[in-house]
């Protein structure tokens, strides 16, 4: 069991999004389990994998997040295996169960996904964050009692603020391991985060905003609260 379940679309999403935050709760006795509903294999590839098929990304890009995921300190990670960049023509109902069933096994208390809008309307990103609110809202899983999402640009527009806020300076080290550790998309993460030889600026913190909290639509809550709820060490 986890109490803490995250659902995002295509390897290294964790990564990117959430590296810090696994590793504190990892550390903390509690690490989060990790669904996946793509294995990404039609992502774009570096120049010495661009021979590879489809079939053949996607297992290798499931090889690269088991790398990541000892990195992390994830205590499972599974692929739902839908195809990658069509996440949105899946038949919803039976997505949705199959997101509740995983979220229900671990009888996690707490969920992070991406926002509404995908963070940067990628499709996939969209369609897992319907999916995995869906599951948590219409009542499927009665464990969960909080919903995360990934801070966006939106969100800010909307005025929604971070529940949580993890810097990831002095872990820096580790997340930059964990993205390496998905090499394939070597180029595609140097481009959002540098050469990874030190924290960037502008992607230093890792935001949370609480989106939904037994029946509450968009609760405020204090960043010490969310760190007590989640046993995360005090800033």
């Amino acid at each position: 069991m986890s109490s803490v379940s995250l659902i995002y679309a295509h390897p290294d999403d964790e990564t990117f999004l959430s590296a810090c935050l696994i590793r504190q709760l990892a550390d903390a006795g509690h690490p989060p389990a990790l669904l996946l509903a793509t294995r990404g294999d039609a992502g774009k590839k570096n120049g010495a994998f661009g021979h590879l098929t489809g079939e053949q990304l996607g297992a290798l890009r499931e090889r690269e997040m088991n790398r990541a995921a000892a990195v992390l300190g994830l205590s499972e990670v599974v692929h739902l295996g839908y195809p990658d960049g069509r996440l949105a023509a899946a038949e919803e109902r039976e997505a949705v169960e199959r997101v509740a069933a995983f979220i229900n096994r671990h009888r996690s208390k707490a969920v992070f996904t991406f926002p509404e809008d995908g963070g940067n309307r990628h499709p996939d990103h969209m369609a897992i964050s319907r999916l995995a609110t869906k599951a948590v809202l219409n009542g499927q899983c009665p464990a969960v009692e909080r919903l995360y999402y990934v801070m966006s640009d939106e969100l800010r527009q909307q005025g929604r603020r971070p529940a949580l806020t993890i810097d990831t300076e002095p872990q820096w080290q580790m997340k930059a391991e964990a993205l390496r550790a998905h090499a394939s998309q070597l180029l595609a993460i140097e481009r959002y985060f540098g050469p990874l030889d030190a924290v960037p600026a502008e992607r230093r913190y890792e935001s949370f905003v609480l989106a939904w909290e037994q029946g509450v639509h968009w609760p405020e809550k204090s960043e010490a609260k969310a760190r007590e709820e989640l046993h995360l060490p005090s800033v």
